[in-house]
């Protein structure tokens, strides 16, 4: 084990922990818990934004697959979901800021009825169990990789932790730590980025990244789809799953809500999505990097296996701090946004729950980090699991949410029947994909009528 590193660690566990002791003073009541008692200033609002998204799917997901795919293979994150920050910034955040709202749950309540809200919620929980199961994966990973714990018992040590942080202050704690840890990563970043691409070139960075563009191959540095219909349908199918499914997140609204005006919303929201998509092409060029400069690894750990051969074992322990310390960020903010749907919008139908809304909030905290081990065992990638939770969101609730903005009408049986129909037919196309389609790895080569005939 590496012991300066694990000391490290430990004196930024202590510290987080620390500081979300001192912001859960701010908490008396439930709108402090979950939307921070709609005080966030910019830096706060988009900090807490940024840090939110960049977690393990940029992190580590995105230089995974750039190095396996090329460029395309992030489609989903960082492009995709960063495109989704800024039109909720120019199309979404200030209509949902004026409703003053707790969660997404109270807008199909407000707009639509009582059983849009439940059906709404009951759609917006599953998803984010896979997004918190992506984290407790990736924190398992850096566990294995840095301190030789297996992955799924750093699984379990995660989610302690998580459930911890996230269990003492809620919205307060997790906004100040997050835009902390934001800071943290990103010097993190810049330290292993600068090594890496100093070493392509040979002690110019700028080299480095000339180097890279010259010797990749072409087709691993377009982010354009493979020629063929079904490579574009399915090319299409992951922009809009990130672009649009992120909307309708708890998540997202949440910090929208949380702001202090509808302008603060507005602008952290664009703010974050562009410094979003800048910062994600660091992993994404570190992951091809490492190929042309033949570090062998677990794909997986590719960001890891870097550190360990290029930084000094200071900068090692900035940089894996720094790492542990966003992917955290983004967990507590994953795991707080359903519980607060779960407390609020469906155990607050029941009386006894409601009366105690800090302990109902509390409580469906545990049961979000129970249900999200169960999907991080699930043996999906981290890119995966985020996948899956995004799509339930975009079939289900983007449309009702656009039309309850900007429509006329708000009928709720049209919601409902949008609602049920959006999630059957993407769960029909998706098993009669798994029935007509044999695994292959090259989407181009799939049986094309077989594709038409799931869709």
């Amino acid at each position: 084990m590496d012991w300066p590193l694990t000391i490290v660690v430990s004196l930024y566990l202590i510290g987080i922990f620390a500081l979300s002791i001192y912001a859960s003073g701010q908490v008396h009541d439930e709108a402090d818990y979950v939307v921070a008692g709609r005080r966030l200033p910019l830096w706060l609002a988009w900090g807490t934004l940024m840090a939110t998204w960049f977690g393990a799917a940029t992190v580590l997901g995105a230089a995974e697959a750039a190095r396996d795919e090329g460029v395309r293979g992030t489609l989903l994150d960082p492009f995709a979901s960063g495109l989704a920050l800024i039109v909720a910034g120019l199309f979404f955040a200030k209509p949902m800021w004026e409703m003053k709202l707790l969660t997404v749950g109270d807008f199909f309540a407000q707009r639509y009825g009582p059983r849009a809200e439940l059906v709404a919620s009951f759609l917006l929980i599953p998803g984010y169990l896979g997004w918190v199961g992506a984290q407790f994966v990736a924190l398992g990973n850096l566990q294995e990789i840095f301190f030789g714990v297996p992955t799924a018992g750093g699984v379990l040590i995660a989610a302690v932790i998580i459930l911890a942080y996230t269990w003492i202050g809620g919205m307060w704690s997790v906004t100040l730590t997050d835009t902390l840890q934001l800071g943290v990563l990103l010097v993190g970043m810049l330290i292993l980025g600068f090594s890496v691409f100093s070493h392509l070139g040979d002690g110019s960075p700028v080299d480095g990244v000339s180097r890279l563009f010259q010797e990749t191959e072409p087709e691993k540095l377009t982010l354009l789809p493979e020629p063929g219909l079904p490579a574009a349908m399915l090319w299409l199918g992951t922009l809009a799953s990130g672009m649009f499914g992120n909307i309708p997140g708890q998540d997202l609204m949440q910090r929208v809500f949380a702001a202090n005006s509808a302008k603060t919303a507005s602008r952290a929201c664009v703010l974050a999505g562009v410094i979003y998509i800048l910062f994600g092409l660091l992993p994404i060029g570190m992951g091809l990097g490492s190929l042309l400069l033949e570090v062998e690894a677990n794909p997986q750990g590719i960001l890891g296996t870097l550190a360990h051969e290029f930084l000094s074992p200071m900068l090692k322990a900035v940089f894996v701090v720094s790492l542990i310390s966003i992917i955290v960020s983004t967990a507590t903010s994953a795991v707080l946004s359903p519980a607060t749907v779960l407390a609020h919008n469906l155990f607050g139908r029941f009386t006894s729950f409601g009366r105690r809304p800090l302990l109902m909030e509390r409580t469906a905290v545990l049961l979000v980090v129970i249900g999200s081990v169960v999907m991080a065992y699930t043996g999906e990638t981290i890119l995966g699991l985020l996948e899956t939770s995004v799509a339930t969101v975009l079939v289900g609730l983007f449309v009702p949410l656009v039309v309850g903005i900007y429509g006329r009408r708000h009928r709720e049986r049209a919601a409902l029947l949008a609602m049920l129909l959006g999630i059957g037919v993407w769960a029909g196309r998706e098993l009669l994909e798994a029935i007509l389609l044999p695994p292959a790895e090259d989407v181009a080569a799939a049986d094309y009528p077989a594709l038409v005939a799931a869709t």
